[in-house]
């Protein structure tokens, strides 16, 4: 009996050991911090913003805040894609415009390379370019961009619509290897023609070289932007340029 009584409380010890150990963390909980910080900024949300001027027609793009703050627009990484655009609200000369300010969210961890196409277009009659990174407003003002495990190499971009036609020398791709670095360090180039009262943005260097930017993936997070000086009937405007280091972790 004394035997039996033993067994009886070697059974009960062992119970509750194990029902304390069934509220203790374990390797679970940590798996699942573990694939939390994992995610952590692996959707990137593009936003793009349009500015327009009232009365007039002079487009400007953003993706990032220009770096005297008056425009920004709420590009970011994040564990999750965003609902709803995010645009300030211009300096009272200029104002965001639809349907060509919009937004996308591309999953990162879905292929090696961002696939960034910048489309730019041009109206002879306005004298006004405008430049397009997301797909906004149709087919007809669409961009390529993707993310993707093949490398794009020509550039895709709707044919335009009523006064405004594609600029193939101004567009351009470029397919950023994710696998280079955490931060992917977004450029804003923001030039000005004042004959023409013409603002003109590019995000990628221009497919026939004149007008450069810095956008890159790197292991080095970007604290100043890289532009070229322009082709002497645009120039650099620097405080509506920009840069934005977006870390993937």
């Amino acid at each position: 009996m004394r035997h039996q009584g033993r067994i009886r409380k070697w059974l009960a010890a062992a119970a509750g050991a194990a029902a304390l150990l069934s509220v203790l963390p374990g390797p679970v909980a940590t798996a699942t911090a573990d694939e939390a910080r994992t995610l952590a900024g692996n959707v990137l949300n593009l936003h793009q913003c349009v500015y327009q001027p009232t009365p007039g027609v002079d487009y400007f793009t953003t993706l990032v805040p220009s770096r005297d703050g008056r425009f920004t627009a709420g590009t970011n990484t994040s564990a999750a894609p965003d609902r709803e655009l995010s645009c300030g609200a211009g300096d009272g000369n200029y104002t965001p415009v639809r349907p060509w300010s919009s937004f996308t969210s591309l999953d990162l961890g879905s292929g090696r390379y961002l696939n960034l196409h910048q489309c730019v277009y041009y109206s002879d009659l306005q004298h006004d370019h405008l430049t397009v990174i997301l797909p906004g407003g149709g087919s007809e003002w669409s961009s390529g961009t993707n993310v993707s495990n093949t490398p794009d190499t020509q550039v895709s971009c709707g044919p335009g619509r009523g006064l405004y036609y594609l600029v193939p020398l101004l567009s351009s791709v470029k397919a950023l290897d994710l696998t280079a670095g955490r931060y992917l360090n977004l450029q804003q180039c923001q030039y000005y023609s004042s004959r023409l009262t013409d603002h003109f943005t590019t995000f990628l260097p221009s497919g026939d070289g004149r007008f450069t930017t810095g956008t890159k993936v790197s292991g080095t997070a970007d604290t100043a932007y890289t532009c070229g000086s322009g082709d002497g009937n645009f120039t650099l405007i620097p405080l509506l340029s920009g840069t934005k280091a977006l870390s993937r972790t």
